[in-house]
């Protein structure tokens, strides 16, 4: 049943679209070149001291459910309302856009689960001059080691504004698809050497091939809208990306083309697959047509002697023969063994 989309610019209040039931909690870290302060909570006035300080700080919301919190959230920084109806709404597309006085960045992260899928969570991103907000519907700690980088200073990060903070969170989530699609490269090369050494499965070889292709087809989906949105970054016009932080970004946009360079040769990978499995089918096929070409083949003389000792007529010497039913099998087992020689010799079987 296809799910029904409503008008969102013909609503006046919040709303959480999606359902998961985490509830909301907030991360904060606070930071700038003498040191750094951590807080949580579950409310904006829970870490309203680590904000107000005019200094740059890093908030972390997990989990969307708590629509008042959210709304709080967007006032006390001047979100836009339908900026934050998109954050409230975990199946908006990829983007990346820029505002008066914030950038607005919303992609989406897969993440590998034990069963071997990958789950579908949206991060999205809203950097002002002092300020990076994160949002999540989720629970997930993928940007975990950053306030660890924070705190000790890594590439003199506290040193740097936020949005450098922006570009190293950007970077992190292309390195990850990256790798994903690393994985994915050396996992379709051992597919391959599967098909070439043997005929191989046939459920399971066309199973791995659509899993990954479908693979693919979502790194696409979810990636392809940042592919021209970098170009808001690289070119910003509300001065919020300083000049010294571009090279960091234009690092971000090379690994957004390696992630598509990537993915094509994933894709011209998969369609080479495709082809050697049909030729292995087809090789299949006509192994097993040959097997009964011969057994036919085998048949043919056989078929032949049978049908003349059936006919009806009165004086056949050889039917009252004392050895005739020997002979018979003697001669019919001759005939196939010279046959199956035959096509030995001639390395037809």
């Amino acid at each position: 049943m296809s799910q029904k989309i409503r008008n969102n610019q013909l609503q006046d209040e919040l709303e959480y679209r999606g359902d998961a039931s985490v509830a909301t909690h907030l991360h904060v870290c606070a930071y700038d070149e003498r040191g750094v302060d951590m807080g949580k909570g579950h409310r904006l006035s829970d870490v309203e001291g680590l904000i107000s300080k005019r200094r740059q700080h890093w908030l972390q919301v997990h989990g969307l459910s708590d629509v008042a919190t959210i709304e709080q959230i967007c006032r006390h920084y001047e979100i836009n309302f339908l900026v934050a109806q998109d954050i409230l709404n975990p199946q908006h597309l990829a983007k990346i856009e820029q505002h008066d006085h914030y950038n607005v960045v919303i992609l989406k992260l897969m993440l590998l689960q034990p069963d071997g899928d990958y789950s579908l969570h949206q991060i999205s991103m809203i950097q002002g001059e002092d300020f990076v907000l994160t949002f999540s519907d989720r629970d997930i700690d993928f940007f975990a080691f950053v306030p660890d980088a924070v705190q000790n200073n890594v590439s003199k990060v506290r040193n740097r504004g936020c949005d450098f903070l922006l570009s190293v969170l950007l970077n992190s989530v292309m390195s990850h698809y990256m790798g994903i699609l690393s994985d994915m490269e050396d996992q379709l090369e051992d597919l391959e050497e599967q098909l070439l050494a043997t005929l191989g499965d046939t459920e399971t070889s066309i199973g791995d091939i659509q899993k990954y292709r479908k693979l693919c087809r979502m790194i696409k989906k979810y990636m392809n809208p940042l592919k021209d949105g970098m170009h808001v970054l690289l070119h910003c016009e509300n001065c919020l990306i300083q000049d010294a932080t571009l090279p960091f970004f234009q690092d971000v946009n090379d690994h957004l083309k390696s992630v598509f360079q990537s993915l094509d040769t994933c894709r011209e990978m998969i369609s080479a697959l495709v082809d050697l499995y049909l030729s292995n089918n087809d090789q299949r096929m006509n192994s097993i047509m040959k097997q009964l070409t011969v057994v036919s083949t085998l048949f043919i003389p056989l078929t032949f002697f049978a049908g003349i000792w059936g006919m009806n007529f009165q004086v056949m010497p050889e039917l009252g023969w004392k050895y005739g039913y020997a002979g018979a099998w003697g001669l019919m087992i001759v005939i196939a063994l010279a046959v199956f020689w035959y096509f030995k010799r001639k390395k037809w079987y």
